[in-house]
């Protein structure tokens, strides 16, 4: 049923582990994750001829993805073969399914279909979750997985990522509710995987905030300052120092639940209000210390247009206190006299040495926002070689956005040398199939195991490939990177605990 493709070590050996017991398998991008799940594939068709196989991913380019290998590598005709998303009215999901052996399929679509009974799992014999490590809380995956193992005649769940987190009551939740009972984890220093990577050279790029941007961020801190001291004052807070942003929603979500007890608390009213300003403050400080005054600025005309609207009243109140309408001025002075974060300079430098006069080279810069991302693009296109476009999510509200048609046909002129740079936030972070990518460059450091191993995984994927991670010093993009870099660590550390644990667990069943 293979065809075009010879399975290495680890492959085999994760696949014997996969075909006996449910399980999670962690491994880094670019090392075949498909193809374990193609080979198990075709063992559970011919155990069960009569059977269905699906394979489920968040987004549409992935899925497309999904079949384009099976196209490749499977023995089988193309009206076997089927993709389900939202798109495709509700009736003829229905007929796709019924007709379909392998069927991939995004999960939101999948759960309403299945919830509505125009379709059922009885026949799936292999049921795949890629990008695993979204199955937690009320995602689609979670839902899907238990109807699955509660109505097939023969289930089996194979669940795939680079990263499942490194929070062990999350990898544990993931497990649990995807009904894991083995785990397979491989990282690039393993001996059965080191053959198959490329050499990753990372290095960091430090640059100073400008002491105009200090003046700026000054203002700012005083501004939060007073908002949270005024939250302590209420009794809602013990102490101000060092509250990180997750802090800070853990204690709204917290306080908004004690509301909903009493809606005429009014003290905690005021606390919730002083704190969704401080919120607004951190996030302007987050701008201007990582990304720069242009994107500081768009934020602050949205907060503008939101006070001015009466959209919300912690914008409204911002713009009457002293601080923060001080801060306002100056950075509407830094931008109208074109000052930029010093990262702009340091990513042109890097992309014209690295990619502009190397024929053939492509970069993607990762970038967490969107109006970030399109100022990098607008800089980036000044370089004489240099050809960039971006690549985002879709569409949100008054923000930049790409259907799941463009972002498609996006991906595939990069991969056909189109363009030279492609600019991505997040939704360049997983599953791109783009063979051959030479650098990547991280315009932040992000505080996150996940995406940090997504992101670096774009590149040495056929050849050497180099990651550059620009930080500003005395930031929190200092933190971000040590936070990013102990997740990481602490998350293979948990999942050879795990791993042991289950083990010992399905030998006292035995």
């Amino acid at each position: 049923m293979i065809k075009g493709f010879t399975p290495r070590l680890y492959q085999e050996s994760i696949l014997s582990t996969a075909s006996a017991r449910n399980t999670l398998v962690v491994l880094p991008t670019g090392l075949g994750k498909t193809n374990i799940f193609l080979m198990l594939a075709a063992q559970r068709l011919k155990t069960y001829p009569d059977s269905k196989i699906l394979l489920i991913g968040p987004t549409r380019p992935l899925i497309d993805q999904y079949k384009e290998v099976f196209r490749k590598h499977f023995e089988i005709t193309e009206d076997m073969m089927a993709v389900l998303t939202g798109m495709v009215p509700a009736e003829k999901r229905k007929e796709i399914w019924n007709n379909a052996t392998i069927i991939f399929s995004t999960p939101q679509g999948l759960e309403n279909d299945l919830l509505s009974g125009r379709i059922g799992l009885e026949a799936v014999a292999l049921l795949g979750f890629d990008e695993a490590h979204r199955s937690v809380k009320e995602y689609s995956y979670v839902w899907i997985a238990k109807h699955y193992m509660e109505t097939a005649r023969f289930p089996r769940i194979i669940a795939m990522t680079a990263s499942p987190g490194s929070d062990l009551e999350k990898i544990m939740e993931v497990c649990k509710n995807l009904y894991i009972e083995d785990i397979e984890v491989r990282t690039e220093n393993d001996t059965d995987v080191k053959p198959y990577v490329q050499e990753v050279e990372i290095s960091w790029v430090k640059v100073d905030l400008p002491p105009e941007f200090g003046l700026v961020k000054g203002l700012l801190q005083n501004s939060f300052q007073d908002k949270l001291e005024k939250v302590q004052a209420m009794g809602f807070l013990n102490g101000v120092a060092g509250l990180s942003k997750k802090d800070l929603l853990i204690l709204q979500a917290g306080m908004r639940s004690k509301l909903s007890e009493n809606k005429k608390n009014f003290p905690l009213l005021k606390a919730i209000s002083a704190l969704a300003e401080a919120l607004k403050i951190s996030h302007a400080l987050e701008l201007l210390e990582t990304q720069g005054i242009t994107v500081l600025q768009k934020y602050i005309e949205r907060l503008r247009e939101d006070a001015k609207a009466g959209k919300t009243k912690a914008a409204l109140r911002l713009f009457s206190d002293t601080h923060f309408l001080e801060a306002v001025e100056k950075t509407e002075q830094l931008h109208e006299k074109g000052e930029e974060h010093p990262k702009i300079g340091e990513l042109k430098r890097i992309i014209k040495e690295n990619i502009a006069d190397a024929k053939g080279a492509k970069a993607i810069v990762f970038n967490h926002y969107r109006d970030s991302a399109v100022k990098l693009q607008e800089e980036l296109n000044k370089i004489e070689g240099i050809n960039s476009s971006v690549f985002v999510g879709q569409m949100k509200k008054g923000e930049t956005g790409m259907s799941q048609k463009q972002q498609k046909k996006l991906v595939a002129g990069f991969a056909a040398g189109d363009f030279n740079v492609m600019v991505a936030t997040s939704i360049g972070e997983e599953g791109l199939d783009i063979p051959k990518v030479d650098l990547v460059v991280f315009y932040e450091p992000i505080p996150s195991a996940i995406r940090q191993i997504q992101r670096r995984g774009r590149t040495g994927r056929q050849e050497k490939g180099k990651v550059i991670i620009l930080v500003t010093k005395d930031t929190r993009d200092e933190a971000f990177r040590w936070v990013a870099h102990h997740k990481e660590k602490r998350m293979h550390s948990i999942l050879k605990t795990l791993k042991t644990r289950l083990k010992l667990t399905l030998a006292g069943q035995g």
